[in-house]
């Protein structure tokens, strides 16, 4: 049995970035404790949940008993339909009463991240609270957690109509808290169960990966400080030594991994830690939930017998054939999006190097920490700038500004409320966004490479709450002036080209998907996408590989037929691109 299921507390949370199998070993764990006799409600709240396929039942949001195996019962929450449900019963009253402009403001408000998760929490506040549940099952599985920001905003003080009232409040996440008074003693006893580590264990899912284990250190941090000190970790996916067989790909992923496990943050290494092998198969089934949480990487004596050839697609563009149509224009703004994780810094850095080797001139500009940066494009090149933006300098800069405009007349429960507020994850979005604007300007004359880019719902929010964009065309627009705002200029397709960076994994891609229809919303249609370590175009021999390689091809053409008309298909490579010639060999076909 593995660690994080020895002696387990009633509430088990998975949390973890997307991609990286948190559903997965929710699963398992769900079905490994009610293998053990236990009663066991496993609760999913990811948006792109497959808890249904994986055990082949019909599940939505009432309590589903799973077929073929006793004591084990489920439930989806759909965070979308919740996130719709709940701001309908904060604009639904004032719909009709209130200017149109007004509604549209409040609906944009309602609209990112924050309110998804707050009305995820609503919904499973009840399962954390239920005592009657607590009765019938032994344990409650979730495979998501909340972040210690969403918590945080219910410790506070429960003054948010008000606050919200008095037009006190800012972009970010209080608009989402406006319908939450009335529970408050509710939300209160949910917090205290997630701080309390006889009810609660955390299980922090990570990948071996560099950027992986720094981001989850992060919230091993952030969580901790707030009470939820009961943490596991569980690195999940590793390529397993014996299953290398000769293959060089395969050997640089295991090397890879082992050079990030030995390099991993002081304060993950001190937690109880479970270590789980990469499967050849995806995690349908009864028997592959079984070997997930009961193969340890040790374990792994031997390579995959199958009969999987090797997979080697050229039907796939690559990197040059984008930066070939990029370069027509002469200059422009290109902005990388994508969830973290997804390499998209080094696909920008690759971008921008490629475009100044052929003799632009180009300014690359980042939020990515300067190291990183550094490190990959390891020395100058003629033609290219490099810029970088920094997060923690722009959000403190521009929480004093909030703070001493909007704070300076609030009591002490109100600016409580309004520094929690500027702690969101929108906040430093809108700060670096506006840090950005001062770069895009020099996209009229010479290439902007823009990583790090702000999501369609921040730059709406910055519209629809009187920012830049709305109020110079106020001012310029009733004097008949010819006026451009960087909002604008985002929206012109000629301009801008907004490039989408994923995997060709089933997580990975339905964020994507959710990120493009973010964008379109704000009226910004991505020009292309990127699907970055792909093994479709690598000669494989290790059966594992092949395996992995053959289950990427669907998420590929799935993307190439549905969501974008220009895709590029970036190998996995055998070493971190570093340097001039590796970024240069990362745009090139041949």
């Amino acid at each position: 049995m593995i660690g994080f299921l020895h002696t387990p507390p009633p509430f088990l949370f998975f949390t973890g970035k997307g991609g990286v199998g948190k559903t997965s070993l929710a699963c398992a764990s769900a079905l490994a404790l009610a293998e053990q006799g236990n009663r066991v409600l496993l609760v999913s709240t990811d948006p792109a949940s497959n808890v249904g396929q994986v055990f082949d039942t019909q599940i939505g949001n009432q309590i589903t008993p799973i077929q073929h195996v006793e004591n084990l019962s489920a439930i989806e929450i759909d965070p979308q339909a919740a996130a719709q449900a709940y701001r309908e019963k904060i604009v639904g009253p004032v719909r009709g009463k209130l200017p149109e402009a007004v509604v549209n403001s409040i609906e944009e408000q309602l609209s990112g991240a924050c309110t998804t998760e707050i009305a995820a929490f609503d919904e499973f506040t009840a399962l954390l609270t239920d005592k009657t549940l607590q009765t019938t099952y032994q344990y409650i599985v979730f495979d998501t957690a909340p972040t210690g920001h969403t918590i945080r905003l219910l410790q506070l003080p429960g003054a948010w109509n008000e606050f919200l009232e008095h037009g006190q409040g800012d972009a970010s996440c209080l608009g989402p808290l406006a319908g939450l008074d009335k529970q408050r003693e509710k939300y209160s006893q949910a917090v205290d169960a997630l701080s309390d580590k006889t009810q609660t264990r955390l299980i922090l899912v990570a990948r071996a990966q560099a950027s992986t284990l720094q981001e989850v250190a992060r919230t091993h941090v952030e969580l901790g400080d707030i009470g939820l000190k009961e943490q596991y970790l569980a690195i999940n996916g590793l390529y397993p030594e014996a299953a290398i067989d000769n293959d060089a790909l395969a050997l640089a992923v295991y090397q890879r991994e082992q050079h990030a496990l030995v390099a991993m943050p002081e304060g993950l290494q001190r937690l109880p830690q479970d270590r789980l092998p990469l499967l050849s198969s995806n995690i349908v089934g009864l028997d592959s939930l079984r070997a997930l949480v009961s193969t340890s990487v040790e374990s792994v004596s031997e390579s995959s017998t199958s009969d999987v050839t090797t997979i080697q697609q050229d039907a796939y563009p690559h990197l040059d054939t984008l930066v070939d149509e990029l370069a027509e224009a002469g200059h422009g703004l290109v902005m990388l999006m994508g969830k973290g994780g997804v390499g998209k810094t080094t696909i920008a850095a690759a971008l921008a190097t490629e475009l100044a080797l052929r003799g632009h001139d180009v300014h690359l500009t980042t939020s990515d920490p300067a190291a990183h940066l550094s490190e990959t494009l390891n020395g100058s090149l003629a033609n290219l700038e490099v810029s970088r933006i920094d997060p923690e300098v722009e959000t403190q800069r521009y929480r004093e500004r909030v703070m001493a405009t909007k704070g300076k007349n609030l009591d002490e429960a109100g600016k409580a409320l309004l520094e929690e507020d500027l702690r969101s994850p929108c906040t430093e979005e809108i700060a670096v966004f506006q840090a950005f604007s001062r770069v895009i300007r020099d996209a009229n004359k010479r290439f902007v490479v823009m990583d790090t880019a702000p999501t369609g719902h921040t730059l709406l929010l910055l519209d629809a709450t009187g920012a830049y964009h709305k109020e110079v065309s106020r001012q310029m627009g009733d004097k008949g002036m010819h006026f451009t705002t960087p909002m604008m200029q985002l929206q012109d397709p000629i301009l801008t080209k907004v490039v989408i960076t994923t995997l060709a994994e089933p997580t990975p891609v339905q964020e994507a998907v959710s990120l493009q229809s973010d964008l379109q919303r704000a009226g910004i249609s991505p020009w292309a996408w990127v699907v970055n370590h792909a093994l479709v175009q690598a000669p494989l021999t290790a059966p594992l590989m092949q395996e992995r390689a053959a289950q990427q091809l669907p998420y590929i053409e799935a993307v190439q037929a549905q969501h974008s008309q220009r895709l590029a298909v970036v190998p996995l490579q055998h070493a971190e691109p570093i340097g001039t010639k590796a970024l240069h060999a990362l745009c090139c076909a041949s």
